[in-house]
Protein backbone atom coordinates (compact mmCIF):
# COMPACT_ATOMS: atom_id res chain seq x y z
CA UNK A 1 0.00 0.00 0.00
CA UNK A 2 1.09 3.12 -0.93
CA UNK A 3 1.75 6.77 1.06
CA UNK A 4 0.37 9.01 -0.96
CA UNK A 5 -0.76 12.97 -0.70
CA UNK A 6 -4.30 13.97 -1.56
CA UNK A 7 -3.35 15.79 -4.61
CA UNK A 8 -1.17 12.76 -5.85
CA UNK A 9 -4.44 10.27 -5.47
CA UNK A 10 -6.61 13.24 -7.45
CA UNK A 11 -4.12 13.41 -10.34
CA UNK A 12 -3.37 9.56 -10.54
CA UNK A 13 -7.80 9.11 -10.50
CA UNK A 14 -7.73 11.44 -13.19
CA UNK A 15 -5.06 10.07 -15.09
CA UNK A 16 -6.02 6.74 -15.05
CA UNK A 17 -10.33 7.23 -16.22
CA UNK A 18 -8.25 10.08 -19.11
CA UNK A 19 -6.48 6.18 -19.93
CA UNK A 20 -9.77 4.76 -19.84
CA UNK A 21 -11.14 7.37 -22.86
CA UNK A 22 -13.18 9.65 -20.29
CA UNK A 23 -13.40 12.85 -20.59
CA UNK A 24 -11.90 14.98 -17.34
CA UNK A 25 -14.65 17.51 -16.40
CA UNK A 26 -14.45 20.51 -13.88
CA UNK A 27 -16.27 19.73 -10.36
CA UNK A 28 -19.43 22.10 -10.33
CA UNK A 29 -20.08 24.58 -7.56
CA UNK A 30 -21.10 23.61 -4.47
CA UNK A 31 -24.07 26.07 -4.88
CA UNK A 32 -26.45 24.13 -7.31
CA UNK A 33 -26.97 25.93 -10.85
CA UNK A 34 -30.70 25.83 -11.82
CA UNK A 35 -31.67 22.70 -9.71
CA UNK A 36 -33.76 23.61 -6.85
CA UNK A 37 -33.95 20.12 -5.83
CA UNK A 38 -31.06 20.45 -3.15
CA UNK A 39 -29.77 22.94 -1.21
CA UNK A 40 -25.89 22.31 -2.32
CA UNK A 41 -24.27 19.82 -4.38
CA UNK A 42 -24.04 16.17 -2.02
CA UNK A 43 -21.98 14.22 -4.47
CA UNK A 44 -19.99 13.40 -7.65
CA UNK A 45 -23.67 12.39 -9.93
CA UNK A 46 -25.83 15.17 -8.41
CA UNK A 47 -24.21 18.11 -10.73
CA UNK A 48 -24.57 15.32 -13.80
CA UNK A 49 -28.29 14.49 -13.37
CA UNK A 50 -29.14 16.07 -16.71
CA UNK A 51 -27.36 13.48 -18.61
CA UNK A 52 -28.64 10.91 -16.75
CA UNK A 53 -32.17 11.61 -17.12
CA UNK A 54 -31.91 13.00 -20.59
CA UNK A 55 -32.48 16.55 -20.50
CA UNK A 56 -29.08 17.38 -21.63
CA UNK A 57 -26.91 15.34 -24.10
CA UNK A 58 -23.65 14.89 -23.14
CA UNK A 59 -20.68 15.01 -26.06
CA UNK A 60 -18.92 12.20 -24.36
CA UNK A 61 -20.27 9.01 -22.90
CA UNK A 62 -17.61 8.56 -20.63
CA UNK A 63 -16.79 11.48 -18.11
CA UNK A 64 -14.57 11.78 -14.60
CA UNK A 65 -14.45 14.38 -12.17
CA UNK A 66 -13.38 15.19 -8.96
CA UNK A 67 -16.31 16.63 -6.97
CA UNK A 68 -16.71 19.15 -3.16
CA UNK A 69 -19.59 17.92 -1.76
CA UNK A 70 -21.39 18.56 1.15
CA UNK A 71 -23.67 16.15 3.05
CA UNK A 72 -25.23 16.21 6.52
CA UNK A 73 -27.94 13.19 6.44
CA UNK A 74 -25.37 11.95 9.57
CA UNK A 75 -24.10 15.27 11.10
CA UNK A 76 -25.05 13.77 14.67
CA UNK A 77 -22.03 10.96 14.26
CA UNK A 78 -19.50 13.98 12.83
CA UNK A 79 -16.42 14.06 15.74
CA UNK A 80 -17.87 11.15 17.27
CA UNK A 81 -16.58 8.42 14.62
CA UNK A 82 -13.74 8.41 12.50
CA UNK A 83 -15.90 7.80 9.26
CA UNK A 84 -18.38 10.67 9.24
CA UNK A 85 -17.44 13.91 7.30
CA UNK A 86 -19.21 17.02 6.40
CA UNK A 87 -17.26 17.72 3.94
CA UNK A 88 -15.09 15.89 1.44
CA UNK A 89 -14.24 15.15 -1.94
CA UNK A 90 -16.07 12.44 -4.20
CA UNK A 91 -13.60 10.90 -6.99
CA UNK A 92 -16.55 9.77 -9.82
CA UNK A 93 -16.73 8.04 -12.95
CA UNK A 94 -19.63 7.84 -15.20
CA UNK A 95 -20.93 6.10 -18.30
CA UNK A 96 -23.82 7.46 -19.97
CA UNK A 97 -24.96 4.45 -22.17
CA UNK A 98 -21.72 3.28 -22.86
CA UNK A 99 -19.77 0.47 -20.67
CA UNK A 100 -21.27 -1.10 -17.97
CA UNK A 101 -21.22 -3.48 -15.43
CA UNK A 102 -18.09 -5.59 -16.21
CA UNK A 103 -15.90 -2.63 -17.35
CA UNK A 104 -16.48 -0.65 -13.96
CA UNK A 105 -15.84 -3.79 -11.67
CA UNK A 106 -12.46 -4.22 -13.48
CA UNK A 107 -11.23 -0.77 -13.57
CA UNK A 108 -12.52 -0.73 -9.95
CA UNK A 109 -10.33 -3.90 -8.85
CA UNK A 110 -7.18 -2.20 -11.40
CA UNK A 111 -7.15 1.11 -9.62
CA UNK A 112 -7.36 -0.22 -6.03
CA UNK A 113 -4.90 -3.10 -6.22
CA UNK A 114 -2.51 -2.32 -8.86
CA UNK A 115 0.80 -1.60 -8.24
CA UNK A 116 0.83 0.98 -10.84
CA UNK A 117 -1.91 2.84 -9.30
CA UNK A 118 -3.23 2.68 -4.64
CA UNK A 119 -1.48 -0.91 -4.50
CA UNK A 120 -4.10 -1.89 -1.49
CA UNK A 121 -3.77 -5.36 -0.18
CA UNK A 122 -6.55 -7.77 -1.19
CA UNK A 123 -6.62 -9.57 1.73
CA UNK A 124 -8.13 -6.19 2.74
CA UNK A 125 -10.71 -5.47 1.02
CA UNK A 126 -14.51 -6.69 0.64
CA UNK A 127 -16.95 -5.98 -1.76
CA UNK A 128 -20.75 -6.13 -1.19
CA UNK A 129 -23.09 -6.78 -3.81
CA UNK A 130 -27.13 -7.69 -3.86
CA UNK A 131 -28.50 -11.24 -3.67
CA UNK A 132 -30.12 -10.77 -6.86
CA UNK A 133 -26.86 -9.31 -9.23
CA UNK A 134 -25.07 -12.31 -9.24
CA UNK A 135 -22.93 -11.59 -12.49
CA UNK A 136 -21.73 -8.66 -9.95
CA UNK A 137 -20.82 -11.29 -7.57
CA UNK A 138 -19.14 -13.80 -10.50
CA UNK A 139 -17.28 -10.41 -11.73
CA UNK A 140 -15.31 -10.13 -8.37
CA UNK A 141 -14.68 -13.51 -7.86
CA UNK A 142 -13.01 -13.60 -11.28
CA UNK A 143 -10.94 -10.75 -10.61
CA UNK A 144 -9.19 -12.80 -8.29
CA UNK A 145 -10.93 -11.63 -4.78
CA UNK A 146 -11.71 -14.54 -2.57
CA UNK A 147 -15.71 -15.57 -2.22
CA UNK A 148 -15.55 -15.00 1.46
CA UNK A 149 -14.94 -11.08 0.93
CA UNK A 150 -17.54 -10.80 -1.34
CA UNK A 151 -21.08 -11.16 0.43
CA UNK A 152 -24.49 -10.85 -0.25
CA UNK A 153 -27.00 -7.40 1.65
CA UNK A 154 -29.79 -6.70 0.44
CA UNK A 155 -29.38 -2.84 1.19
CA UNK A 156 -27.47 -2.61 -1.92
CA UNK A 157 -30.03 -1.43 -4.31
CA UNK A 158 -30.06 2.38 -5.10
CA UNK A 159 -33.65 4.10 -5.35
CA UNK A 160 -34.75 7.63 -4.88
CA UNK A 161 -38.36 7.89 -6.13
CA UNK A 162 -39.32 7.71 -9.67
CA UNK A 163 -36.89 7.04 -12.38
CA UNK A 164 -33.24 5.33 -12.82
CA UNK A 165 -32.21 2.89 -10.35
CA UNK A 166 -30.50 -0.34 -9.91
CA UNK A 167 -28.49 -2.63 -7.50
CA UNK A 168 -25.15 -0.76 -6.59
CA UNK A 169 -21.70 -2.70 -5.38
CA UNK A 170 -19.92 -1.36 -2.43
CA UNK A 171 -16.09 -2.32 -1.31
CA UNK A 172 -14.86 -1.81 1.73
CA UNK A 173 -11.26 -1.75 3.83
CA UNK A 174 -10.89 -3.62 6.66
CA UNK A 175 -9.33 -1.94 9.42
CA UNK A 176 -8.41 -4.54 11.74
CA UNK A 177 -10.18 -6.87 14.16
CA UNK A 178 -9.46 -4.28 16.63
CA UNK A 179 -12.14 -2.77 15.90
CA UNK A 180 -14.33 -5.45 15.69
CA UNK A 181 -15.02 -6.40 19.95
CA UNK A 182 -17.35 -8.84 19.41
CA UNK A 183 -15.17 -10.50 16.21
CA UNK A 184 -18.58 -10.61 14.02
CA UNK A 185 -16.26 -10.37 11.02
CA UNK A 186 -17.58 -10.05 7.56
CA UNK A 187 -21.41 -10.50 9.03
CA UNK A 188 -21.49 -6.70 9.96
CA UNK A 189 -21.49 -5.98 6.18
CA UNK A 190 -24.13 -8.88 5.54
CA UNK A 191 -26.16 -7.43 8.35
CA UNK A 192 -25.50 -4.14 7.64
CA UNK A 193 -24.40 -3.44 11.34
CA UNK A 194 -23.01 0.31 11.64
CA UNK A 195 -19.13 -0.71 12.92
CA UNK A 196 -15.60 0.89 13.00
CA UNK A 197 -14.13 -2.16 11.30
CA UNK A 198 -15.01 -1.87 7.67
CA UNK A 199 -14.44 1.58 5.96
CA UNK A 200 -16.56 2.12 2.59
CA UNK A 201 -14.01 3.43 -0.03
CA UNK A 202 -15.89 2.65 -3.27
CA UNK A 203 -19.64 2.53 -4.64
CA UNK A 204 -20.80 1.60 -7.92
CA UNK A 205 -24.49 2.23 -9.47
CA UNK A 206 -25.48 -0.28 -11.60
CA UNK A 207 -28.37 2.14 -13.36
CA UNK A 208 -30.43 -0.41 -15.36
CA UNK A 209 -34.15 -0.14 -13.90
CA UNK A 210 -36.72 2.55 -14.25
CA UNK A 211 -38.74 2.71 -10.69
CA UNK A 212 -42.10 3.38 -11.19
CA UNK A 213 -44.80 4.17 -8.48
CA UNK A 214 -47.27 0.85 -7.24
CA UNK A 215 -44.95 -1.64 -9.12
CA UNK A 216 -42.67 -4.06 -7.06
CA UNK A 217 -38.82 -3.63 -7.75
CA UNK A 218 -38.74 -6.93 -9.44
CA UNK A 219 -41.17 -5.77 -12.31
CA UNK A 220 -39.24 -2.44 -13.21
CA UNK A 221 -38.73 -2.20 -16.98
CA UNK A 222 -34.94 -2.01 -18.22
CA UNK A 223 -33.97 1.22 -18.83
CA UNK A 224 -33.24 1.08 -23.12
CA UNK A 225 -29.79 3.61 -21.99
CA UNK A 226 -27.85 1.71 -19.22
CA UNK A 227 -25.61 3.87 -16.93
CA UNK A 228 -22.66 3.49 -14.52
CA UNK A 229 -22.73 6.22 -11.35
CA UNK A 230 -19.50 5.60 -9.46
CA UNK A 231 -18.09 7.76 -6.37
Amino acid sequence: MKNLTSNEIRLMWLSFFKGKKHAVIDGASLVPVNDKTLLWINSGVAALKQYFDGSKVSNDRRLVNIQKSIRTNDIENVGKTNRHHTFFEMLGNFSLGDYFRKEAIIWGFEFLTSKDYLALPLDKLYFTYHPSDTETRDLWIGCGVDPNHVIANAGNFWEIGEGPCGPNTEIFFDLGEELDPLKQGAALLEDDVDNDRFLEIWNIVFSQYNAKAGVKREAYEELPSKNIDTG
